[in-house]
């Protein structure tokens, strides 16, 4: 759905299709909001503010007047932001969706192809991160990693057992879409994709997590609906992410990599629903 969506957009340029698309979805953010949103409500509250502030112009030197009119207002902010809070939290899951979409294609590049590895000093090449769940941590000592034809070591596989982590510093040689093999012992091997060189690839994405993550909300990053682009591990797997760490991409005009991405969006998305408020007659 993405792909059909986005595609005719890009032929105007990657940056204009991230504003176009986060504009939509802003417009369209809106008229959700007008129609699971109290408008009446909040229509009205706004009234009552704008009362409380007339008549502390008009009663300016009335302390008590004043005074209470200061109170209320602050109490009707509160109402407010009540009742536009309410309905922004069912609209934060299809934007969660969407910003991630727009990451896994617009937020990195490939990484550069490397000449000549073994004259190169270390950091030269990108660093391989593969981290086991806490009940298996102690294995990490068993893991290893399978480099494909394209692909070559700058460093020895270093593995922390008190984390359950492992890191290898590895360079492309060749363009292409690799494969690279991570395993326990003789256990079913787990892949992950790693782009390189002139590789094209619509949608790709640094890291590679567990299904079973979709719910811990200590570590967000590995949440699989931030990373579409690879299915995530089986949730009884070993693995707990496996990933690369890809460059930003170079966006021209527009701020690059993740943060560039949702920062974005999210100005993009919110312009268009202002231009919109009017003509569309949403209370927000």
């Amino acid at each position: 759905m993405f792909d059909l969506g986005l595609a005719p957009l890009e032929y105007l340029g990657v940056g204009w299709a991230l504003i176009l698309a986060a504009g939509i979805f802003g417009v369209l953010a809106l008229v959700a909001f007008k129609h699971i949103s109290s408008q009446r409500r909040i229509k009205a509250v706004k009234d009552r503010i704008k009362g409380h502030l007339i008549a502390i112009r008009i009663f300016q030197d009335d302390l008590r007047v004043v005074g209470s009119s200061i109170v209320k207002i602050v109490l009707r902010n509160f109402q407010y932001l009540t009742l536009n809070f309410g309905p922004f939290i069912p609209l934060a899951v299809p934007f969660v969706f969407v910003v991630a979409q727009f990451v896994v294609r617009y937020a990195y590049a490939p990484a550069a192809l490397t000449e000549n590895p073994a004259a190169q000093l270390a950091g030269a090449g990108t660093m391989l991160e593969v981290r086991l769940e806490p009940e298996s941590a102690a294995r990490i000592k068993e893991l290893t990693v399978t480099l494909p034809a394209g692909v070559v070591a700058m460093s020895p596989l270093v593995r922390i057992p008190s984390e359950g982590r492992a890191f290898q510093e590895i360079a492309a040689t060749q363009s292409g879409v690799h494969e690279i093999r991570v395993a326990l012992g003789a256990e079913a091997a787990e892949t992950k994709l790693f782009c390189a060189g002139d590789a094209s690839l619509r949608a790709m994405q640094p890291r590679r997590v567990n299904n079973r993550h979709w719910y811990d909300l200590t570590d967000p990053n590995h949440w699989p609906v931030l990373w579409p682009a690879e299915a995530g591990f089986d949730a009884g797997s070993a693995f707990a992410s496996v990933a690369i760490a890809y460059p930003s991409r170079d966006l021209g005009w527009l701020p690059g990599g993740e943060g560039g991405i949702l920062v974005t969006f999210v100005v993009a998305s919110m312009l268009f629903g202002v231009a919109a408020l009017k003509p569309l007659r949403v209370q927000i």
